[in-house]
C-alpha cells in the first residue's frame, strides 16, 4: 500500500473538502474507525476521524465539523504489508528525519527545525516525537519522523518570519 502526501490537497484517497462522511467510510476500509466530537466545529474540540489499520493509523481532521481539513499519518508499524507514505517520490518514514529536512530545504523550501519540523508553504508538519523505543540519530532524537500532518494552503503561515 503505498499513501502519497499531496499538500494543500490532501493524501491518497482522502482530498481536503471531502464530507466527513464520506471520510469516515472510506477510512473503515483502512480499519477500525473512531469517531471523537462528531460534527463539532469548536475551535478545542472539532471533529476528528481515527482509521487504525493493523500497521498504521490516520488521523484525519474535520475542523469545521462537516469536511475534511487535515490529515496526520503516523508512522506504519512492521507487518505483513509493505506500507510505504511518500512526499514528491522521497519514502517520509523511511529516510533519516535530518536527511528528509536537508533535501525539503534543497527544493527550495523553507523549512523549520524547532521545536518540530514544519514547511509552512507547503503545509507539511513533521513530529520525531515517539512513544515508544526507537532508534536514535546523532542529535539523541528519534532517527526516523514519527507522523507527518498534510494540512490546506496556509495551514502553517503562523510560522512564517514577518517580512521587513
Amino acid at each position: 500500500m503505498e499513501i502519497t502526501l499531496d499538500p494543500p490537497h490532501g493524501i491518497t484517497g482522502f482530498p481536503f473538502g471531502m464530507p466527513a462522511g464520506d471520510v469516515r467510510a472510506a477510512a473503515a476500509a483502512l480499519g477500525t474507525v473512531e469517531v471523537q466530537d462528531e460534527g463539532s466545529a469548536d475551535r478545542f474540540h472539532y471533529m476528528k476521524i481515527l482509521a487504525v489499520h493493523p500497521q498504521f493509523e490516520i488521523l484525519f481532521h474535520c475542523e469545521d465539523g462537516k469536511t475534511l481539513g487535515a490529515a496526520e499519518v503516523w508512522i506504519p508499524r512492521p507487518g505483513p504489508q509493505d506500507i510505504t507514505v511518500r512526499f514528491r517520490g522521497i519514502d517520509v518514514f523511511r529516510t533519516p528525519a535530518l536527511q528528509l529536512a536537508d533535501r525539503i530545504e534543497a527544493m527550495g523550501e523553507l523549512v523549520i527545525r524547532e521545536p518540530d519540523v514544519t514547511v509552512p508553504r507547503l503545509s507539511l508538519g513533521f513530529t520525531r516525537e515517539a512513544g515508544h523505543e526507537v532508534p536514535l540519530d546523532t542529535d539523541g532524537e528519534p532517527l526516523y519522523f514519527q507522523a507527518v500532518l498534510v494540512g490546506p494552503t496556509h495551514y502553517y503561515d503562523y510560522l512564517l518570519p514577518d517580512p521587513a
